[in-house]
């Protein structure tokens, strides 16, 4: 009979609703655990900020220290688990853990998607795992078959929802009619948004998260800073509704890209109207999706609950017992894969379609100066709808793909035109290429 292995000691970094479910799943999971990695797994320590603070999950008070440096250094320690978010103190105690030879799990979106870089460093450079898929989509396994599963292969786009919140705001806008305020105040109250929901409803998370995607699916180094990013606050329920008469969903998407030639991507983040015949139009509340596209794999798709607790610990976990195996083995996961070095073009280089609402004067010709300036700038129209309401008139167009600059030149030219009385909305449309 084999001797048994020394315990892996874990020490976590916040025990707030991510680390107090890790708390819990180590605990209730402990046997099962320690069968699949091959020695058992204990808890060495929390760090929190106040002692005394009611949480969900009891954990014994001698585990809980204020003293988050001293926890990530210690000896005993073999591995640390960041759930505290944000750039600092988290960056400094990752940097301390792995100077000190511990590999590090880490749910931390906005450090790795502002720097990454450095936390990445110092983990080649003291020969620690980094495993951080509970980042991006919470409990849905997406970073590891990007970077493993799929390493033979070359990715050609990545398109999905992955912030839960506006996906569940968007839903109730389009299947009750509610305004954007109203559909917030509703995710509020159920939990799905933050009192403060600015990270969430300006797109700043779900392009962390994108900047994040695009690194590793095209092994370059992406930050945050190079994803464009627009959110939904100026979505209207009109807006909604016009999509829907169309048979269309507007959803907030995730979009990273190469271009045609292969030589760079776009990463961007924007709401965007998708056929509801699209898998992703069918993607309700605060779940999240994400279809990869591959040379030779073809599309996948990814779905499941994007945040929470449960789920995101679970994602936790995952990486905690991959962490484990590879220590009990003398071995590490991969590395950052930055080779391909491909450069991030800038949003007018991006190829999309338009969704444009006019509100126009209601007299001869003025379909015809429409058409005009959208010909002046090369793009070409593929759908037009017009409807009269005494002196005025709304006109609709969709029109086929054309580089994002081409677009944005001609709504600008429409909105100096004196038979435009308003561009009532515009709205890039996405995912008529994909069943």
């Amino acid at each position: 009979m084999s001797k048994a292995k020394p315990a892996l000691r874990v020490a976590l970094l916040g025990c707030g609703v991510v680390g107090s479910q890790v708390v819990r799943l180590l605990r209730e999971q402990a046997d099962d655990l320690a069968a699949r990695v091959g020695a058992p797994l204990e808890l060495a320590g929390v760090a929190v900020r106040r002692m005394g603070r009611k949480r969900d999950t009891d954990v014994d008070p001698a585990l809980l220290t204020t003293d988050a440096e001293a926890l990530v250094t210690r000896d005993d320690v073999d591995i640390v688990v960041e759930v505290i978010g944000g750039i600092e103190p988290a960056r400094s105690l990752i940097l301390a853990a792995m100077a000190h030879g511990k590999s590090v799990v880490s749910a931390n979106k906005a450090l790795l998607a502002e720097d990454g870089a450095t936390i990445h460093r110092a983990a080649r450079e003291n020969g620690a795992d980094l495993y951080f898929e509970a980042s991006v989509a919470g409990a849905i396994p997406l970073l590891r078959p990007l970077r493993e599963s799929l390493a033979g292969d070359r990715v050609r786009r990545v398109l999905g929802i992955v912030n839960g919140t506006t996906n569940y705001i968007l839903d109730k806008m389009d299947s009750t009619g509610a305004s954007f305020n109203d559909a917030l105040e509703e995710a509020q109250a159920l939990g799905y948004a933050e009192a403060d929901p600015t990270a969430d409803v300006e797109g700043f998370d779900a392009a962390a998260k994108a900047a994040i995607l695009a690194g590793i699916a095209f092994h370059s180094r992406v930050t945050a800073a190079d994803v464009h990013r627009e959110g939904i606050t100026e979505i209207t329920a009109a807006d909604v509704a016009s999509a829907k008469g169309m048979g269309y969903v507007i959803k907030l998407l995730a979009i990273c890209a190469r271009s045609d030639d292969g030589r760079s991507v776009g990463v961007r983040v924007h709401p965007a109207m998708i056929p509801r015949s699209h898998p992703l139009a069918g993607v309700r509340e605060a779940y999240n999706a994400v279809f990869v596209e591959a040379e030779s794999a073809g599309r996948l798709m990814f779905y499941g609950a994007g945040a929470g607790g449960a789920p995101t610990a679970s994602a936790v976990l995952g990486d905690i017992v991959a962490v484990a195996r590879n220590r009990i083995a003398g071995t590490r996961g991969p590395e950052e894969s930055t080779y391909a070095d491909l450069k991030v073009h800038p949003m007018g280089d991006s190829v999309t379609r338009y969704h444009v609402s006019l509100d126009v004067a209601d007299k001869p010709g003025v379909l015809a100066r429409v058409a005009e300036i959208f010909a002046g700038h090369d793009v070409s129209i593929q759908t037009v709808r017009q409807e009269g309401r005494g002196d005025d008139a709304q006109l609709v167009l969709v029109t086929h793909r054309a580089s994002d600059a081409a677009l944005s030149g001609t709504i600008k030219d429409l909105r100096d035109l004196n038979i435009v009385r308003a561009v009532a909305s515009v709205m890039r449309v996405e995912g008529d290429d994909t069943p």
